[in-house]
């Protein structure tokens, strides 16, 4: 430990380190996966406005801004959980910062009040084509600026999931799993498509509902671990509803059958985009991506299913490193398929 009275630039770099590690960063590569997989997504698509097609350097400030923004709205989304869920991280998770007294009440409530304004502010700068200077886009007309406003969308809902004010819920079962999978899920790509093209169109909602579908289950693996806790202050998680068994039953198909619409869209028609499939990326490798993912999947539900009760007294089971490897994986398979379009 470095004391504050000792130096400096130690003593500043072990706080930052700890406020980095207060973040969980590990859970924010998948939302800058998501918006750079959701913007390329646009980008390659039948979708895109700019008739040339040009990755220019507006385009591509435009996608470093957008996905910057999205990982510091995980980042404060996280801290303010754990300012909300600070009794329940006593019994289940007390190395953290927040119980542990490394960091103190009021400084998580400044901390996540400047993530959350470093993440939304700056997204209305992100207007699509053809405005491309920062005049432009700031001085845009306020139906231009979806990206802002699915931002701030996405924001209300960590504070509808955490906070008791807003409803929290996360005590409501399958309430907070949708709650964490619309915002995570849905509107992560729909905000990426945003920063490159219109989302007036069917085509990034069905994507995003892809991946609403998957976390719908596939966030339910990090609750058996905290059942103690959870039951403790109110939170009826599914495995507190249903039981440690039947919960893996319930949230197993969300690991393989989400990922079928993948194919599936590159086959049904656009009942709104004339006589072209849903998904315009390319057919071939947007298959492949979705019949990977749902094997890959199959095995995840295949160990979760074989001990379910491991999952309660691990921290970090497979399947929890496995939803997220995925989601990656995902992600970087949607912009390939759409580039390669």
């Amino acid at each position: 430990m470095v004391s504050r009275e000792g130096g400096g630039v130690g003593w500043f770099a072990e706080r930052a380190h700890l406020y980095f590690t207060f973040t969980r960063p590990f859970t924010l590569l998948p939302p800058t996966f998501g918006v750079v997989s959701g913007a390329l997504a646009a980008f390659g698509s039948a979708h895109n406005p700019d008739p040339e097609r040009r990755f220019s350097p507006a385009v591509v400030l435009t996608i470093l801004l957008g996905s910057l923004c999205a990982g510091l709205l995980n980042a404060a989304s996280n801290v303010i959980n754990q300012y909300h869920d600070l009794e329940i991280d006593r019994r289940n998770k007390p190395q953290r910062p927040l119980p542990s007294g490394r960091i103190s009440i009021r400084a998580s409530r400044w901390f996540a009040a400047a993530l959350y304004l470093l993440a939304i502010l700056p997204t209305w700068l992100v207007v699509i084509y053809p405005r491309s200077t920062l005049l432009q886009k700031a001085c845009a007309p306020i139906g231009k600026h979806q990206c802002f406003f699915i931002y701030l969308a996405g924001m209300i809902l960590t504070f509808i999931y955490s906070d008791p004010a807003w409803g929290r819920t996360k005590r409501f079962g399958f309430w907070a799993n949708l709650t964490i999978a619309l915002p995570r899920g849905c509107l992560l790509k729909v905000a990426g498509w945003a920063m490159v093209g219109s989302v007036l169109h069917l085509e990034p909602w069905f994507i995003g509902a892809i991946f609403l579908l998957f976390l719908m289950g596939a966030t339910t693996s990090k609750d058996f671990s905290d059942m103690e806790g959870d039951a403790a202050h109110g939170c009826r998680t599914l495995p507190i509803l249903y039981g440690v068994e039947r919960s893996a039953r319930i949230i197993a198909p969300f690991f393989v059958l989400p990922w079928l619409l993948i194919p599936l869209g590159t086959i049904l028609p656009d009942p709104f985009g004339g006589s072209g499939p849903i998904l315009t990326g390319n057919a071939f490798l947007l298959t492949i991506l979705g019949l990977g993912l749902a094997v890959w999947g199959a095995w995840t539900a295949h160990l979760i299913l074989r001990d379910p009760r491991s999952l309660a007294v691990t921290e970090n089971h497979p399947s929890w490193s496995h939803m997220y490897l995925m989601m990656m994986f995902a992600q970087v398979g949607f912009a390939v398929a759409y580039l390669a379009a």
